[in-house]
């Protein structure tokens, strides 16, 4: 399915947010590197993923009526075997029965490990158009608000001085023995988040949160896309 076919149908719908397994082809096309996994309703499928990938696993709902997995329980982490895949699909099965949510399968993904976790957002401002956002993830971005912003469209110094000017830069660098973040790689998934808002006015806001910033590559976790 085609970009703008894609956004053209989120924006007739309810919620106006786009689904997983479209939120990942939009990505994919824009070579925006995304974790491996599968969207299923087989256990048997999410177990074949597991021996061929290894533990541990993480399992999110996919659901149309879902934009925030952690509100509804809809996400499970550190899953270690398969009696704990059976058992996490059956909770996130009635998880979602409580709530009424129709279920259109289950995000099954290796769980990454190591690096830093980052965001990087877009949101469409009334005044200035599409922006693009940068900052630390998990906890810092809570505790710290340690964001840089542009407007789109952005140049490679651009992306550069949006890493280097927060406050967790010196993280990112690899500080007291953690491991440096791949920056080359950050920058470039900057310009090509830059690129997907500049071509895609539809989008009212882009949310790439957790990123992993790992030493040789950088990879979206999670992502969710809301169109206007």
């Amino acid at each position: 399915m085609k970009i703008k076919s894609i956004l053209r149908k989120a924006k007739k719908s309810n919620k106006k947010f786009v689904g997983m397994k479209q939120t990942r082809q939009i990505l994919k096309k824009y070579r925006i590197p995304v974790v491996d996994g599968i969207i299923t309703k087989e256990v048997n499928d999410a177990i074949k993923f597991a021996k061929k990938n290894g533990y541990p696993l993480a399992l999110k709902v996919v659901s149309p009526d879902v934009i925030h997995k952690t509100e509804v329980n809809g996400l499970i982490l550190n899953i270690e075997n398969e009696k704990q895949i059976r058992q996490g699909f059956y909770d996130l099965s009635k998880n979602m029965k409580k709530i009424h949510a129709r279920l259109s399968g289950i995000f099954v993904q290796k769980m990454i490990k190591g690096g830093h976790e980052v965001i990087v957002g877009g949101k469409k401002d009334p005044t200035f158009g599409q922006t693009i956002a940068f900052g630390l993830g998990g906890i810092f971005v809570e505790v710290f608000d340690d964001i840089s912003f542009r407007i789109v469209p952005i140049e490679k110094q651009d992306a550069k001085q949006m890493i280097k000017e927060i406050k967790g830069y010196k993280i990112l660098k690899g500080f007291r023995g953690k491991p440096k973040a791949d920056m080359n790689s950050l920058i470039d998934i900057l310009m090509k988040v830059s690129r997907l808002l500049k071509e895609n006015p539809e989008i009212k806001e882009l949310d790439l949160n957790p990123v992993f910033a790992l030493p040789k590559e950088v990879v979206v976790v999670d992502a969710r896309i809301i169109c206007e």
